[in-house]
């Protein structure tokens, strides 16, 4: 028992030496979640659109961690429950932790199990062996070479959404129709995730994300930092919902890799990303690869969807660089179908998304935990300590970006990444380090097909019920989603 209780303590101290302070724990139970709460409930900002600004999101959506690095510094300790937190926005000791390749830092294991619906053993929240062998097996999956072969399903899987927007707009009044756009962009992703896994497949495919998506949804509904870990025990009636949900979806997903097995000369028929899985028999059991099925649908299908929401937002409130970037699409394309090489000269294009990325990044975090005690730089961490870095905080610093730093302004990519500014490996809107997200390369090429389709056959700008606040389910989003002002294109 005392070792129960001198353990947080050990930790507290270590840290200190090391300089690092922060806000005590009121609680030996829930340590800070409780003032977190609190914090929250009486942040009374409730927009952070202001004068073509768009600031950090953090401080809006997770107000206490601002309040606690004007108090205690860049670097702070806090509990969550009993588990100790670093958060971390120090550029130095962000770029320690990027180079940091060990097995022995990974994703935090109290967010594998309260994920683990979602994301089981698959790439995206494994650790040590288990996640680098999946990682040296899937990445080729990802690589550019393999992206460019989805370049036409892209472009077919465009195409409802332009036609559904053409055939609203011609029934309205005047050729101009305001149209809420988010869900389209969700069934642009899903059509995109659901061929790229499932190929010859895809319409049973098309009823397992169904499923996958009403399982996301129920995820959602209740906020896992403030979850209390030992409640997650406890029966309910949305556990049991959720329990007879994931055997419905697993069950689905394993009859259609016994069909792929049970096939003669699949192997050039279906080369898709469950085929590989299957290939990789002696690697991959019946359970990884319905796990890892599940972690490409959440790594690619919010993620691409939501930034390219973010982007329409941005090119609305900003017709200058509408206009520009619709300019640029049509120069390159001059009436020829739109192929990869094509894409490859959008330097506008990039640019803007890129610029989306930064201001508004879908993964509000970068997490770690250490599972032993380990050198960073010049700091020792103890084991079981999760570490925290705020990715739209790292975006918006000024001392890194510059004073312009809360406004929509692509031409700081003008010349990459490495150009944009001070210090380029604090841009991490896929992650930092050896876990950087691997689906990278098919998000952007997805997010450039898409508007490269939309910018040359209509203009849009922001509806007035528009109400910009950004919120956090799994990924940040509008909260009340994105209605546009459409017009169709001569």
């Amino acid at each position: 028992m005392a070792a129960w209780y001198l353990i947080p303590l050990k930790i507290q101290q270590i840290l200190k030496r090391q300089g690092i302070d922060g806000p005590p724990p009121p609680s030996l139970f829930s340590g800070n979640l409780s003032e977190m709460k609190r914090m929250k409930m009486v942040h009374d900002e409730s927009s952070t659109f202001r004068d073509g600004n768009f600031r950090d999101y953090t401080k809006d959506i997770f107000p206490y961690f601002d309040q606690w690095r004007k108090a205690y510094g860049e670097t702070f300790l806090y509990w969550m429950q009993r588990r100790p937190a670093l958060y971390v926005t120090d550029p130095s000791l962000i770029r320690e932790i990027s180079l940091c390749v060990s097995l022995d830092i990974g994703k935090p294991t109290y967010l594998q199990k309260g994920q683990e619906p979602l994301f089981g053993q698959g790439i995206i929240k494994s650790n040590g062996l288990l996640w680098a062998n999946q990682r040296k097996l899937i990445s080729p999956e990802f690589y550019m070479v393999k992206v460019k072969g989805l370049v036409e399903i892209m472009v077919q899987a465009a195409q409802p959404i332009l036609s559904a927007w053409e055939g609203i707009i011609e029934q309205g009044e005047g050729n101009t129709v305001v149209i809420t756009v988010d869900e389209y962009f969700r069934s642009y992703s899903a059509d995109i995730i659901c061929r790229k896994c499932f190929g010859s497949d895809y319409e049973r495919g098309k009823q397992i994300y169904r499923k996958l998506k009403e399982l996301s949804v129920k995820m959602i509904k209740s906020s896992i930092i403030f979850e209390l870990s030992y409640l997650r025990f406890f029966p309910t009636r949305q556990k049991r919902e959720l329990k007879a949900l994931v055997q419905e979806i697993n069950s689905q997903i394993l009859q259609l890799v016994k069909k792929r097995k049970d096939e003669t000369n699949n192997a050039s028929a279906n080369r898709d990303f469950l085929q590989s899985l299957i290939e990789n028999k002696m690697d991959f059991s019946d359970e990884l690869i319905v796990d890892n099925i599940k972690n490409i649908y959440f790594a690619g299908f919010d993620t691409a969807a939501v930034t390219a929401t973010w982007c329409m937002m941005l090119l609305a409130t900003h017709p200058d660089w509408q206009s520009r970037t619709r300019a640029e699409v049509m120069n390159v394309c001059d009436g020829r179908p739109l192929d990869f090489d094509l894409l490859s000269k959008m330097k506008t294009l990039t640019m803007v998304i890129q610029e989306t990325l930064r201001l508004f990044p879908p993964a509000s975090f970068v997490a770690r935990e250490t599972f032993r005690d380990i050198k960073i730089g010049t700091l020792h961490v103890p084991r079981n300590v999760n570490m925290w870095i705020p990715i739209s905080t790292m975006h918006h610093d000024k001392s890194i970006w510059g004073p312009d730093a809360d406004k929509f302004n692509p031409d700081r990519f003008a010349n990459g990444i490495s150009s944009a500014c001070k210090k380029p490996y604090v841009f991490m809107p896929f992650g930092l380090g050896a876990r950087t997200c691997l689906g990278q390369n098919l998000a952007l090429v997805e997010l450039k097909v898409i508007l490269a389709r939309i910018l040359p056959k209509f203009t849009f700008a922001l509806a007035p019920e528009y109400q910009h606040l950004p919120a956090f389910r799994m990924v940040v989003e509008p909260e009340f989603g994105l209605p546009l002002i459409m017009k169709k294109l001569a």
